[in-house]
C-alpha cells in the first residue's frame, strides 16, 4: 500500500476541440421554438377553426379523391391546383402571418403624414397647372 500512495497518478489531458468538432456540435443544436405573438394566435384561430370544420364536412367525400391519387390524374390534379392558383394564396397566407402590423400611434403618425405629403403635392401640382396655363394662353393667344 505504501508504494501504491508514492506513484503519482497521470492525468491524461483532453486534446483542445477541432474545428470539425465545433461545426458538428454548432449543427447539432437544437432549435429554438418560434415566438407567437399572442395577438397573432388569436386572430387566426377562428379562420383555423373554421378550417377544420369544412375538413370535417368534407371527410366522408375523401373518396372522391382517390382518382387523383394515379399517376396520370395526379398531372391533372396539378395544373388545376396551378389554374386555381392554390399554392398562391398558401404562399400568400404564410407571409400574412409574418407581418408585423403598426400600433395605433404609429398608425396615427403615418395616416397623417400621408394626408400631410397629399396636400403639400396637391398645392404643387395646382401651382405648376395654373402657371403652365397662364404661360400657353400668354404664348397661343398672341
Amino acid at each position: 500500500m505504501a508504494e501504491e500512495s508514492t506513484k503519482k497518478k497521470r492525468r491524461i489531458r483532453q486534446a483542445p476541440e477541432t474545428v470539425r468538432q465545433k461545426a458538428e456540435k454548432s449543427t447539432n443544436k437544437p432549435e429554438k421554438p418560434k415566438r407567437v405573438r399572442k395577438a397573432a394566435k388569436k386572430a387566426t384561430s377562428p379562420l383555423v377553426w373554421v378550417a377544420r370544420m369544412i375538413g370535417k364536412l368534407l371527410r366522408p367525400f375523401r373518396f372522391l379523391l382517390w382518382p387523383f391519387k394515379t399517376r396520370p390524374l395526379r398531372f391533372i390534379g396539378r395544373i388545376l391546383a396551378k389554374i386555381l392558383l392554390i399554392q398562391y394564396f398558401k404562399n400568400s397566407w404564410k407571409e400574412l402571418k409574418q407581418v408585423t402590423w403598426p400600433d395605433r400611434k404609429q398608425t396615427t403618425q403615418l395616416t397623417i403624414a400621408v394626408f400631410a405629403f397629399a396636400i403639400v403635392f396637391g398645392i404643387f401640382i395646382t401651382l405648376v397647372d395654373y402657371g403652365l396655363d397662364k404661360v400657353f394662353k400668354r404664348i397661343l393667344l398672341k
